[in-house]
């Protein structure tokens, strides 16, 4: 019953998606994407109205005395935000900070629903601790409790706190007490405004889509319009490829005065996903290979492997965030034999969701990636000194 319902939310998750960036057509697209248009109107409303709330204080925020760093986007999915919390974290971590990543750990198991409704009808405050996915030692959850990043995020970073909570005031304030924490990193954070205090903003902006489809949700991949990276104090420019004059240009007619930092996701090694066994990325080399992947932008993951000399032959792609079942990983064993594939490459946040599997008749390795900052090294180091040096 569960896998009917997650399956059943998944494909109108898919069909959402399409209606929304025109790939669907007919006249009930038209319809859905014309109603989707009237609930944007509201949603942009909405955004007026909460910062409007917060500005004159009648919504507060908290400080709770420490740094904190807001790495966030304007855009839903797909701009590489893990990689570059990894690379704050390292970063912060080496210049001595004691380092928490905050997380509303988007898809974990959630709180049960007679306890979350009991909270609601009482007008009682959860007062539950946030889950602690690394308490900077070990790494204590799995990736359906922790959630997909903050499980990828704590298994490569393992002298890092890493928690889980939607109050991220919260898990904040746990983080201080419990581990002494001096620094906040607030994973996709930048619409998160209950947490001011001394604060940096750090905005994602995909080259290859920067503003999404220019329209907020829902009719659009938008979260807030594009004039609201004012707020940035650092831009992130992700998988660039250094033709980013007109980028730059339009970012400065926002926000003249940020600092902006172009990178790339730059492949380290294949790991296979059940032995933990590391290859060189060349041993892709004219290589059959098929991919499998569930995330936002699989293209991007399948043209990489193209890149470094593999012949891709067959691809599997499922909905973002997708929990794989054992058989959908033995169906695409099978169809890649078929295509006479030597292995099967997926990411390495798929691989945290990947089922045991009693079959290997071929190995399944996830590629590592790390961000490669290409232009803005000094904004970058800039940016940190802020923080340490404050």
């Amino acid at each position: 019953m569960r896998e009917r319902l997650r399956a059943w939310a998944e494909n109108l998750e898919t069909f959402f998606i399409e209606v929304v960036v025109e790939e669907r057509r007919g006249k009930r697209a038209e319809l859905m994407r014309g109603l989707l248009y009237a609930c944007s109107k509201v949603f942009q409303a909405a955004i007026k109205a909460r910062r409007f709330l917060y500005n004159v204080r009648i919504l507060r925020d908290s400080t709770l005395g420490v740094q904190v760093i807001a790495v966030g986007n304007l855009t839903v999915g797909g701009t590489g935000k893990t990689p570059v919390v990894e690379k704050f974290a390292r970063e912060l971590r080496d210049q001595g900070r004691n380092v928490a990543i905050l997380s509303r750990g988007y898809r974990s198991k959630p709180t049960p629903v007679h306890q979350w409704l009991l909270n609601k009808l009482l007008f009682r405050h959860d007062t539950t601790p946030p889950r602690v996915v690394s308490d900077g030692k070990s790494l204590l959850l799995d990736s359906e409790m922790a959630g997909d990043e903050p499980y990828m995020l704590a298994s490569n970073l393992k002298d890092v706190v890493v928690l889980v909570d939607k109050d991220r005031v919260k898990s904040g304030r746990y983080a201080i007490e419990k581990f002494g924490c001096d620094t906040l990193l607030l994973d996709d954070g930048f619409q998160y405004w209950r947490l001011r205090g001394r604060r940096l903003d750090i905005v994602l902006v995909d080259r290859q889509q920067p503003f999404g489809t220019g329209q907020l949700l829902p009719r659009g991949t938008l979260r807030e319009p594009p004039s609201h990276l004012a707020r940035a104090s650092t831009i992130f420019i992700t998988k660039s490829d250094g033709d980013t004059a007109e980028l730059r240009r339009r970012i400065a007619e926002f926000n003249p005065s940020a600092g902006i930092i172009e990178c790339i996701h730059h492949p380290l090694y294949l790991e296979d996903v059940f032995t933990g066994q590391r290859l060189p990325l060349a041993s892709l080399q004219g290589r059959k290979v098929a991919s499998l992947s569930g995330i936002a932008q699989p293209e991007s993951f399948e043209g990489s492997l193209t890149a470094l000399g593999a012949e891709l032959v067959y691809s599997k792609r499922f909905a973002d965030h997708h929990r794989f079942t054992q058989q959908e990983i033995l169906n695409v064993i099978n169809r890649s034999k078929k295509r006479q594939a030597e292995l099967i490459v997926t990411t390495q946040k798929d691989a945290v969701r990947f089922p045991k599997i009693d079959r290997r008749d071929l190995p399944i390795r996830f590629m590592r990636v790390e961000i490669k900052i290409l232009r803005g090294a000094d904004d970058f180091q800039d940016c940190v000194r802020k923080i340490c040096f404050r």
